[in-house]
């Protein structure tokens, strides 16, 4: 990822787009509310000096107490102004910025998705990106006011009393020194912190997800172990830091602000000896007490600035990650829907899955990918289904590669459905019109009948109107799978994958599913990944994968007359079904 030469502060501004005027105004606001909230100061000191003189100008103190009454008003007003454009534009900024987070991963190889915890994903999605909030939101108008303020005060200050400038100065080095050493350390602390609570999401997600595995098999008191050491470690890592910052701080916040220490017993011996005026010292000491102040509030941003800067790289690895290419218009012409792989290679991270696999898949063919656990089969499937990008070698789909294929357009044309069928908190309905989104409530509805899911869906509480819950949580896992089903065939794509897609229905349903793909793929590709053989012995062609190449293909009747690889799972499949019919 190439880096910004504005850095992290930079590229969020860069991202406000429309909005970055707004950024702008809250600067300008801000300097306005700085000013109206520094000239009452001038003013209190005339008023001050008019006492010390014996002054009974009334109209001249209602004046003054007007004008400081009208200029603490504008501070107000111009405040809140401010941060009001400045909370719009970062608003406006953060939901930019995860929209493009989320299109990216959309774009990616669905490989680098899945190798990142899905607990640390929706750590800087949501939490993360949300905690840039606040320091974007105020860090423009807070600097604007927190440096602004003092340079004015000095500025006065100097022209006034070079002496007292400096004595206003004076407990600067020592504040600067105590916050150095509180500093010390610091890169170590705070990526402890970051790696203990991306562990912390990582732990909490997976136990949450596995909850049903860990009460079935007894696993609760070592997980919730796992999980308490994560939480423990993420507590002590903030509190180790803080401790180790406290006395420095403290010594820090307090020294830093005293500026009477230095102005005052200077500025009364210059007083009495008649080098600067009462009125002058008066108005010095004035302004002088909320000179560090300000800075305080802008040193005390580096914290988060150093956090916002460590979000936005975690932001950026996702943003900047290399994603599928594709073009945005078919430039070749589609001759067909014959899917032809040739010499496929393909890995994940340093483990090479594919050795060089090649096969075709004719259109309106009914092919089956058949193999032991492990052995590429849902692999070949996904690269079809161009989820991922091939290592090495091509596939191509009427003549034409499918990386040469706008991402939508190929698409459109395929239907996946995957064992680990995800549902959205939804309603049935909701979820079904996924698969083609200007399908109307009959069509949906037809749908399910012709899968297999009408009936049960009735019997739910409100019928095609109830919400599934996360995950589809409140279905059972063949229930879940027959939406599924629905939901691709309601897709109407050329090319259809079932991955395993029956494998948690029962021997009725399964058959029942079976006999309505058959009807709704007529003249599409049907691509069957499959453990119970006896799914796909009619299928057109049959290819038998094995440790990531293809060892057989052919006819269910012709790879029996062989007698390989695949006669011994045939022959393990049926002893299996005799063994259960006895039971």
């Amino acid at each position: 990822m190439g880096k910004d030469k504005n850095g992290s502060f930079g590229w969020l501004l860069s991202q406000s787009g429309e909005r970055k005027g707004k950024f702008t105004a809250s600067v300008i606001l801000a300097a306005l509310s700085m000013l109206c909230g520094i000239v009452p100061y001038y003013f209190v000191a005339k008023i001050v000096k008019m006492l010390l003189e014996g002054s009974t100008d009334k109209g001249l103190y209602i004046t003054y107490t007007v004008v400081i009454l009208a200029l603490w008003l504008g501070h107000s007003l111009f405040h809140s102004i401010s941060t009001g454009c400045s909370h719009l534009a970062t608003f406006h900024t953060l939901a930019v910025i995860r929209k493009k987070a989320l299109d990216k991963l959309s774009a990616m190889p669905l490989g680098d998705v899945i190798s990142q915890p899905s607990g640390t994903l929706k750590s800087t999605l949501v939490e993360r990106i949300d905690s840039i909030e606040t320091t974007l939101a105020h860090i423009l108008p807070e600097f604007t006011t927190g440096i602004g303020a003092p340079i004015i005060i000095l500025i006065y200050t100097f022209t006034v009393s070079w002496k007292l400038g400096l004595a206003a100065l004076i407990t600067v080095p020592i504040g600067i020194v105590c916050y150095a050493l509180m500093m010390f350390g610091y890169e170590k602390s705070y990526n402890r912190t970051v790696k203990a609570t991306k562990d912390l999401n990582a732990v909490t997600a997976e136990y949450i997800g596995g909850i049903e595995v860990i009460k079935v098999f007894g696993k609760a008191q070592s997980s919730y172990d796992k999980f308490a050491a994560a939480a423990k470690e993420s507590a002590a890592s903030f509190v180790d830091w803080m401790r180790s910052c406290n006395v420095y701080m403290t010594f820090a916040m307090c020294i830093m602000p005293a500026t009477m220490i230095a102005v005052l017993p200077i500025g009364g011996i210059m007083a009495m000896h008649g080098t600067i005026s009462t009125a002058d010292f008066i108005t010095v000491m004035i302004l002088t007490v909320g000179l560090i102040e300000p800075l305080l509030r802008v040193m005390a941003y580096s914290d988060d600035i150093a956090q916002m800067n460590t979000i936005v790289t975690e932001v950026r690895s996702i943003i900047d990650a290399p994603k599928m290419i594709r073009p945005e218009k078919l430039t070749e012409s589609i001759s067909g829907g014959d899917i032809v792989l040739d010499n496929v290679h393909f890995g994940y991270e340093d483990k090479e899955i594919l050795h060089g696999v090649s096969l075709t898949i004719k259109q309106g063919e009914f092919a089956a990918l058949v193999g032991p656990s492990g052995s590429g089969k849902t692999t070949i499937a996904r690269l079809i289904a161009s989820l991922w990008d091939t290592g090495s070698g091509s596939i191509s789909y009427g003549g034409v590669d499918i990386k040469n294929i706008p991402l939508d357009d190929y698409n459109d044309k395929i239907a996946f459905v995957s064992q680990d069928t995800f549902l959205f908190d939804m309603t049935v309905r909701e979820n079904i019109r996924l698969g083609r989104q200007s399908a109307t409530d009959a069509q949906v509805e037809e749908a399910a009948k012709l899968c297999g899911c009408h009936d049960f869906i009735m019997s739910l509480e409100n019928g095609y109107d109830t919400v599934v819950g996360t995950g589809g949580g409140h279905l059972s896992g063949g229930e879940k799978q027959r939406i599924s089903i629905a939901r691709a065939m309601l897709k109407n794509a050329d090319v259809i994958i079932l991955d395993e897609a029956t494998a948690y229905t029962d021997p009725e349903n399964e058959a029942l599913i079976q006999r309505s793909v058959a009807k709704l793929v007529k003249g599409k590709t049907l691509i069957v990944i499959a453990h119970r053989l006896s799914t796909v012995m009619n299928a057109d062609s049959i290819y038998v994968v094995n440790d990531g190449v293809i060892e057989e293909s052919g006819t269910h009747e012709k790879l029996l007359e062989k007698g390989g690889l695949y006669s011994r799972m045939w022959a393990a499949h049926i002893s299996a079904k005799d063994g259960d019919s006895d039971v």
